[in-house]
């Protein structure tokens, strides 16, 4: 049972409780229920077992944690799911629940249009006939991403080839209603050539074609990287703490 201010019933209540802030538009899906509650400055949220994350919340930490908490403790959360919090301090974290693993991470997004890049005209939409090589190129270069060829959450993929070689490879994920890049990957051996920036900077104008908003999110410790997505003009920053439960 939840000890909240306000229990909040569907999406288009949720989204309006944090004053449709972006992080919540991207992460509360059209086509899911979902329902949840504001306490305390926190407003979060509970979704769906096939929707991928357990729940999350956007505000203040504390009462969002404390919240989670509590749902873990009445069974109603378990292990193996996963929690998007607001940035928590993992000390704190790791005294209320039993974590698995911890992630900070910030969500980035733009609402305008990045600066054109060196070889950006490479970068094109990509097919299941690109599957295989897709599939081999995220191997190589980036085997801890959860975004795959075959995964529900993507819409589309985009990719740079040279050749008949595809060497940089990004995922479409908006399945909110602001545009979501992942999985953003470049071949080992053609890294430091601009790719990296053609790709990102391709795939946030496709998708500021069809959304008023692009987000993505990167790992805190990555600088370089967060450094690029600010020349591109992602300054809209929401830290995040990402809590795989034990």
């Amino acid at each position: 049972m939840i000890a909240a201010d306000q229990v909040l019933l569907g999406r288009d209540t949720l989204v309006a409780a944090t004053g449709h802030h972006p992080y919540a538009r991207h992460a509360l899906w059209r086509d899911r229920e979902a329902w949840g509650w504001r306490r305390d400055g926190a407003v979060g949220w509970l979704l769906p077992p096939e929707h991928g994350p357990a729940g999350g919340a956007l505000g203040a930490a504390g009462p969002a944690l404390d919240v989670f908490a509590g749902l873990v403790a009445d069974g109603t959360l378990h292990s193996g799911q996963w929690l998007h919090l607001p940035r928590t301090d993992p000390a704190e974290v790791a005294g209320r629940l039993t974590v698995a693993r911890l992630d900070e991470w910030d969500f980035l997004w733009t609402t305008t249009a990045p600066p054109v890049q060196p070889e950006e005209e490479r970068v094109v939409r990509l097919t299941e006939a690109d599957h295989p090589a897709l599939a081999a190129l995220i191997e190589e270069a980036f085997p801890s991403t959860t975004s795959r060829p075959g995964d529900p959450r993507v819409v589309d993929w985009y990719g740079i080839r040279d050749g008949d070689r595809l060497v940089a490879c990004g995922a479409d994920r908006s399945r909110g209603d602001i545009g979501f890049l992942a999985g953003l990957t470049v071949a080992p051996d053609r890294r430091g050539r601009g790719l990296g920036a053609a790709l990102t900077a391709g795939m946030t104008r496709a998708l500021l074609a069809r959304h008023d908003q692009v987000a993505l999110g990167v790992y805190t410790v990555n600088v370089g990287a967060i450094r690029l997505y600010r020349r591109l003009g992602y300054t809209g920053t929401e830290p995040r703490t990402s809590v795989h439960l034990g």
